[in-house]
């Protein structure tokens, strides 16, 4: 596809929205000639900060508060914002009536000339390609982050220039497009799955047809990065087409790839065995960010760096934000910032990072998720937790209580659990029982929707309360 499609064309963009993509979309078409039919549920003024970022832009009408039916018949193509289930009746509409129907990351990979690095899986992503995306750039090549944190998307294509090496962080969302078109990465990088969104899809075998569509199109030429000690990913790891590198924890899944032994990082590269780094020379904590570091290693080597290149890159990773993010040391009482872990399973293994006596701050809006394993971690290593309110909140506390069996653990003096409306509250709350050497760790394990806008809006709110002390 080139750009000069767009030109004379009447595009309907499903979905303005609040968080960039949608204002990024609406600019790149509407700047390439396009008239652009910008339509969301939303009224004006919910969506008045998006709109001010696109008022000097003269051929957008605004549909809003409401979908017409003529704007998914009566056009030529329609944009929908990712989390959009395909199931939605304007959606099925649309392609009922032959009308394309895409989204950002299919546009940009159909428009995109350059190579790109794709990142999936249910944890990890973010990490793994701001990783990757340090190690290209200390390497001194020009990569542009793509999909990372609710950044736009389309409106960003300008800064792929002729020598931009492209990493693109890929959600489930982004990559059930790609179906159409048969697209996929030049490298792909799956770093794990596991039970998630399972508000929006209807079974975990749905979920996970979604995720391997970042393989199943690849080009022989293309590399496919995995976590082998994932048994799902390893179960299909004969359907890639793409040569296979390998990131584990252990010598005997290893491939071609990286695998950890002793402490010791090595590589195989389809010859020969040889050491690559020692593991405490990854300054990222946690045995998840050292699975994220060969994931990162395996790709960035893929695209031509230098082992000793990736090694030093690997030395001067800076801390990835919202994800065991250190904030500050107060009164040697140290304060984390994990508010990406957004499922149980990923608050798990926050907590399987730290070895001192941690005070959790966990909970809020529900995702369907089972609780039951993290509560079981919760109630082996937490010295104390403050939960946020929300129905996650609470079917955690009912599960805690079970497990207590009347014991008079991480209750106040009136015997209730900590419970905070407020990030502000919940610091408070934390300060009243950490001693020195503790670890204050928000680590939620539920979506952040109720009281925060967002996962990044609770993780900011956490920083700013903290420097605040």
């Amino acid at each position: 596809m080139s750009p000069k499609w767009f030109e004379g064309k009447k595009i309907t963009v499903f979905g303005v929205g609040t968080l960039g993509g949608g204002v990024g979309t609406v600019r790149y078409l509407a700047e390439h000639g396009a008239h652009v039919i910008a339509t969301d549920l939303k009224s004006k003024d919910d969506l008045a900060e998006s709109i001010d970022k696109l008022k000097d832009l003269k051929n957008v009408t605004y549909v809003l508060g409401q979908h017409r039916r003529e704007d998914f018949i009566d056009v030529d193509m329609v944009v929908k914002t990712p989390s959009c289930p395909w199931t939605n009746e304007h959606i099925k509409l649309a392609r009922s009536k032959d009308v394309p129907v895409e989204t950002d990351a299919s546009l940009f990979f159909r428009l995109c000339k350059r190579p790109i690095i794709g990142i999936t899986g249910t944890k990890g992503k973010t990490t793994t390609s701001r990783i990757i995306y340090h190690l290209l750039k200390k390497s001194d090549q020009t990569p542009v982050l793509f999909g990372v944190e609710h950044l736009a998307v389309l409106d960003r294509l300008s800064y792929v220039k002729k020598n931009t090496i492209v990493v693109f962080e890929l959600s489930s969302w982004r990559l059930s497009s790609f179906v159409k078109d048969k697209l996929a990465p030049h490298i792909a990088v799956f770093t794990n799955i596991f039970p998630d969104h399972m508000d929006y899809y209807k079974s975990m075998e749905a979920y996970f047809a979604d995720k391997k569509n970042i393989f199943l199109h690849q080009k022989p030429t293309g590399y496919f990065v995995y976590n082998a000690d994932d048994p799902m990913l390893k179960s299909i790891a004969h359907e890639v087409p793409a040569q296979i590198r390998t990131a584990t924890h252990s010598r005997r899944n290893q491939g071609r790839g990286m695998f950890i032994e002793d402490e010791q990082i090595f590589q195989n590269d389809g010859i020969d065995t040889v050491p690559f780094m020692k593991v405490d020379e990854i300054p990222l904590r946690g045995t998840h960010n050292h699975l994220n570091v060969l994931l990162a290693a395996n790709a960035a080597h893929a695209a031509g760096l230098s082992l000793s290149d990736i090694r030093e890159g690997i030395a001067s990773l800076p801390q990835i934000p919202h994800r065991l993010e250190l904030v500050r040391e107060i009164g040697n009482v140290r304060y984390y910032n994990d508010t990406a872990a957004t499922n149980p399973e990923a608050a798990i293994v926050g907590l399987e990072a730290f070895d001192e006596p941690i005070v959790l701050i966990a909970g809020g809006a529900s995702k369907n998720l089972s609780i039951d394993e993290m509560m079981e971690k919760v109630a082996l290593s937490v010295k104390d937790i403050i939960f946020i309110k929300g129905e996650g909140s609470d079917k955690m506390i009912s599960a805690l209580s079970k497990l207590n069996k009347g014991r008079n653990r991480y209750v106040d003096d009136g015997g209730a659990y900590r419970i905070a409306e407020s990030m502000e509250k919940a610091i408070a709350l934390a300060r009243a029982v950490v001693s020195p050497g503790d670890v204050v760790l928000l680590s939620p394990g539920t979506s952040s929707f109720g009281v925060f806008k967002n996962e990044f809006d609770r993780g900011n709110q956490f920083r700013k309360c903290v420097q605040e002390i």
